[in-house]
């Protein structure tokens, strides 16, 4: 992969694969489920933009052979947010559809911790893309309100 240049809109980058007609399907569908568009195409690849960022999945023109492992030196994997945690679970539900497997099923959907809503994808080439719903809204506590009655200063104090 490409360096990733990060901006204050997201990192947009270049993920380089080995086969990338292989892979290209399920990468496409984790990101039009996202929001991403096809923008861009080439022979050796497509740019997939949602707003100001975007993702290039291309061929790499150096193909060494071997499965991606996310824990070598390299890209260990693509975090993406989306908007509620009822889209994170249709995305959970329809990965395996496309190529895509849940990672810690045993702990999903709280795998990253007790308030991280967030499910691990891997395919079947090793790659990670990871999508985090956002923490439930809390309620607002209502503003403290002095009667006509209470002083303007805490009693009790000298």
């Amino acid at each position: 992969m490409k360096a990733v240049v990060y901006t204050r809109y997201g990192p947009p980058g270049v993920l380089r694969l080995m086969d990338v007609e292989t892979h290209q399907a399920g990468f496409g569908w984790v990101l039009a489920r996202l929001g991403y568009h096809i923008n861009q195409e080439w022979p050796e690849g497509k740019r997939w933009r949602a707003g100001v960022t975007y993702i290039v999945i291309e061929q790499a023109p150096d193909r060494v052979a071997g499965r991606h492992d996310r824990c070598r030196p390299g890209l260990n994997h693509l975090a993406f947010h989306v908007a509620s945690r009822e889209e994170l679970d249709d995305v959970v539900l329809h990965a395996p559809d496309h190529g895509w497997r849940l990672l810690y099923p045993d702990r999903h959907p709280f795998a990253g911790g007790d308030d991280h809503y967030a499910a691990y994808l891997e395919n079947r080439a090793g790659y990670q893309a990871d999508t985090v719903a956002p923490p439930p809204a809390r309620p607002r506590a209502a503003p403290h309100r002095r009667s006509r009655s209470s002083p303007p200063y805490p009693t009790g104090w000298n």
